[in-house]
């Protein structure tokens, strides 16, 4: 036996993500151009008008925004741990079963929603593509503990592999990235950012699944947003990441009037969409910048870089559900046909 086939106790492992075996075979199809991809995230960002929703909140989170939309009534309610459970099913369920498909392409949705609740059929019988939240909790980075770190890579394939097998087609890893005017971000916070989404995004094309990179820039730095996307795609290539079945997801980049970044692009081309968060922007600030990039791009001649942009459309979670969550989802077509205008420059 050669040396270079002697294993390693302790080392060994599996394509698949299991554990390792003399039998397992290894299938460069499921892993190397994932060529399949390519008709979701297509399907993810057209006809052109259409956007993914966000409802990837953790427990947490989603627990105190049922309750802020109960107002000073829901502080005094007292609901046991089932009872919790039952409401954060029911939200979702009556949420996904009302959502206007002719303005929605796809959901993201938490783990609980999609493995436990079991909802993502319910999405899929009405021709919107379920997807899953990949990342985990954030850690501070060792090197610069003022920035987070976000984790979730060691069991990523298994995980999504699951959630590919409960019916998600896409997923999306959200790096927040922490600016200020003076020592952040850091060279080692950007690179580890961008190193973990371009794993995150062959990890899942090789489970079959469209992954979405969601770089959130805290604060609106132009130059921060076009060197960390010029760093993922960077990373992506060296992954062999198949841009064509990948999108992106990042906040708007708010320049002044006279930045020469206003002329520029980072995004590559083979690129399938740009899917813009609506961050820290209210409801109609989030529907109007929308609006202007699209109207922008609308009204670029032929050889200019914005005439060669992939779809540029939504994925906002708070600027979709605005009041839905206070009137139970009766809010949410209004704001769903007016993310759909924008996204086509005619809101």
């Amino acid at each position: 036996m050669s040396l270079n086939t002697t294993s390693t106790p302790g080392y060994t492992f599996a394509a698949s993500g299991g554990t390792a075996s003399a039998s397992d075979a290894v299938d460069p199809i499921s892993y190397l151009y994932p060529h399949h991809s390519t008709a979701t995230a297509q399907a993810l960002v057209n006809p052109r008008g259409k956007g993914i929703y966000a409802t990837d909140e953790t427990i947490d989170g989603i627990e105190a925004r049922l309750v802020a939309a109960d107002g000073k009534e829901g502080e005094s309610k007292v609901y046991t741990d089932a009872q919790k459970r039952q409401r954060r099913r029911r939200w979702r369920e009556c949420l996904y079963e009302s959502l206007p498909t002719e303005y929605i392409s796809g959901v993201i949705l938490y783990h609980e929603t999609l493995l436990d609740f079991q909802l993502g059929s319910v999405l899929s019988n009405r021709g919107i593509i379920p997807g899953i939240r990949a990342d985990t909790d954030a850690h501070p980075l060792p090197i610069s503990p003022l920035e987070p770190a976000t984790q979730g890579l060691d069991d990523l394939l298994p995980r999504l592999q699951a959630a590919a097998a409960a019916g998600a087609r896409f997923s999306k890893w959200r790096a927040p990235i922490l600016c200020n005017s003076s020592s952040l971000p850091t060279q080692a916070g950007l690179e580890a950012q961008a190193e973990n989404l371009a794993r995150f995004a062959a990890i899942s094309q090789q489970a079959g699944l469209v992954p979405i990179v969601e770089p959130d820039i805290l604060k609106k730095s132009i130059e921060v947003h076009v060197k960390i996307i010029s760093m993922i795609y960077a990373r992506c290539a060296a992954y062999g990441v198949l841009l064509e079945g990948s999108l992106i997801k990042p906040s708007f980049p708010q320049p002044g009037l006279k930045h020469p970044s206003r002329s520029t692009t980072s995004i590559p081309v083979a690129v399938a969409g740009v899917v813009f968060l609506s961050g820290g922007l209210s409801d109609s600030d989030a529907v109007r910048y929308l609006n202007a990039v699209n109207v922008v791009a609308n009204k670029a001649p032929a050889n200019s870089s914005f005439s060669r942009l992939p779809h540029l459309t939504f994925s906002f979670g708070r600027g979709l559900q605005g009041d839905a969550m206070q009137k139970w989802v009766k809010g949410d077509e209004a704001w769903a046909k007016a993310c759909s205008l924008a996204a086509k420059g005619e809101a």
